[in-house]
């Protein structure tokens, strides 16, 4: 079993949603060093517009995990919110806006996802030099043991 991730953020963002009215949807998002975490707000009304009374328990949580994830792109500023979009490996393209307050989630979320993406190329890297080292170890063994003693 793995250790929890490591919280980075936690708060309020609003996800467009993918039916035919799009409409935007109150989240809880949880940033992690793995990916985003995403609950849904029960009791918002429809504009969206109302504090959450409650965030759902019921239903499991929606992961976004960085090895999924290619970028975050298409960042736009319009009255007050930041809006932008998650691109996940299938293409599929998941909007999100937030309040322009502070550091934008669009910030901390494309910053924890290059860190994801440089520990998985440091560790592809590490382990395929100890591969080709073993391998180089390996065949010098073999040379010595395959040559005849005179």
């Amino acid at each position: 079993m793995s250790p929890p991730a490591k919280v980075t953020r936690d708060g309020l963002l609003e996800k467009r949603s993918g039916g035919l009215l799009q409409i935007w949807k109150k989240k809880r998002c949880v940033l992690t060093d793995e990916g985003l975490r995403l609950r849904g707000c029960m009791g918002q009304s429809a504009a969206g517009h109302a504090p959450c009374a409650a965030w759902s328990s019921g239903s499991r949580a929606k992961e976004l995990l960085f090895e999924h994830m290619v970028t975050v792109d298409c960042v736009e500023y319009k009255r007050g919110l930041v809006y932008f979009t998650v691109v996940m490996n299938t293409g599929k393209e998941i909007d999100f806006r937030c309040p322009q307050d502070g550091t934008a989630w669009n910030a901390e979320i494309a910053l924890a996802l290059v860190r994801y993406k440089n520990l998985q190329a440091v560790q592809t890297g590490r382990k395929r030099l100890i591969s080709t080292a073993h391998l180089s170890g390996t065949e010098e063994d073999d040379e010595n043991i395959s040559t005849p003693l005179a």
